[in-house]
């Protein structure tokens, strides 16, 4: 099979790729694993809301029984939003997928429309079987350059975590953005990460940082990190420029457009980092590890915060949606 037997795209995305118009990829793990139903998908419909309100077409990103879907329709949008969220794993030299802990079963036994969360590893072993994915942000840059979309918006991307230097847990994000040439707009990374080592990971694999407005690295609900940018942009035409002539030199790899949480929205520093210890104490003792451990962490965060986190994540979503939007407007121009 080629890949065009497993890629498929909308006709409103295929449409606007082939007549040079603005096009923003779109992540789903935000849908499946990033906030509950039905918040979840009232967000989804609102991050593709403000694509479109500024000028974009969006390609929300997803792999449903083993295609690759480009631009995901309304019922497409619900199905990830309400189906159980499982893992793979290893287990004694058997792939299985793991429901949770004290839950083990075997591929064969697994319903089919049940919803794994997708890396750049796991692409082949979910396409091969058919099942259904979310994508991460790697994946999702991943497929946003199969289908030749050069701007993707997320929430924050993956990094370095705390004690990595004896986890060795570092986020498939990082590498993602020094071979797959996507621009990304977050809100810089969350403080449940190491933002220095994320900082110095990213300058060793030559990932250019740009603060959009900001010399300070935002750290996702709050802008304040206390670490810098390598740029300051202002304006979406200088990022559009920026990122143009970055392939124009044949410059493999992505750029970061770290783009601060509104100030009404920004969370404050004290408040958010004593959540973010207490969270990380609790999966200590869960021994929670892995892909699981940020979804664990920002349901804990959004507890222990009484829900604000939850509404500061949808404000910053959005907000990056917005630019990304403006700046895949001035790209086209």
């Amino acid at each position: 099979m080629s890949l065009s037997e497993h890629l498929m795209m909308s006709e409103e995305v295929r449409s606007a790729i082939e007549g040079n118009k603005p096009v923003v990829a779109l992540e789903s793990t935000i849908i499946s694993h990033g906030m509950p139903y039905p918040r979840n998908l009232e967000t989804a419909l609102e991050v593709e809301k403000a694509v479109r309100d500024n000028g974009g077409v969006p390609a929300t990103i997803a792999i449903i029984k083993g295609v690759i879907k480009i631009g995901l329709n309304n019922e497409e949008l619900d199905f990830l939003s309400r189906n159980k969220i499982l893992k793979a794993e290893q287990v004694k030299g058997h792939i299985r997928i793991v429901p949770n802990k004290d839950d083990l079963e075997p591929v064969s036994s697994v319903p089919k429309n049940n919803i794994l969360k997708a890396s750049r590893r796991d692409i082949p072993y979910i396409i091969s079987r058919k099942l259904n994915a979310a994508t991460t942000v790697s994946a999702t840059m991943i497929f946003a350059e199969m289908a030749r979309i050069k701007i993707f918006a997320t929430g924050g991307i993956g990094g370095v975590h705390r004690n990595a230097d004896k986890t060795f847990d570092i986020s498939a994000d990082l590498t993602e953005l020094a071979q797959t040439e996507v621009a990304v707009v977050s809100a810089g990374v969350k403080s449940i990460l190491d933002i220095g080592l994320t900082l110095e990971y990213l300058e060793t694999l030559g990932v250019p940082v740009i603060g959009f407005g900001t010399e300070e690295f935002p750290a996702f609900y709050t802008r304040v990190s206390g670490y810098n940018v390598n740029y300051r942009l202002d304006t979406p035409e200088e990022i559009a420029a920026l990122i143009t002539v970055k392939k124009e030199l044949g410059l493999k790899g992505g750029v970061i457009i770290a783009n601060p949480v509104p100030e009404e929205f920004s969370m404050d520093k004290e408040t958010i980092d004593k959540a973010i210890e207490e969270a990380l104490v609790k999966a200590d003792k869960a021994d929670i590890k892995g892909k699981d451990i940020t979804p664990f962490l920002l349901a804990e965060i959004k507890n222990i915060t009484g829900g604000k986190s939850l509404e500061t994540n949808i404000k910053l979503v959005l907000n990056n949606a917005k630019l990304a939007a403006e700046i895949a407007v001035k790209m086209c121009e």
